[in-house]
């Protein structure tokens, strides 16, 4: 793991420290978790937004479904 060094305004600090949970696993653990959940919430918003967007081309172009296996996710 790397260090890293994050600004947090400190009534969210107050929160987060009177919170249980962060109490017995750590600061660094519920953080490492929360960024690692944003991850993925994004992550499946993107394929949403790819899978809608896919869909409505297909409809409007006539094409099937498998063909957008081959398309390349965009960056």
């Amino acid at each position: 793991m790397k260090r890293v060094q994050v600004m947090i305004d400190e009534p969210l600090l107050r929160l987060l420290d009177e919170d249980e949970e962060v109490r017995a696993l750590g600061r660094s653990a519920v953080l490492r978790r929360a960024a690692l959940e944003y991850l993925k919430r994004t992550r499946g918003r993107r394929i949403a937004q790819r899978y809608r967007r896919l869909h409505a081309e297909s409809q409007v172009q006539g094409d099937k479904p498998e063909a957008w296996e081959e398309e390349e996710e965009p960056e």
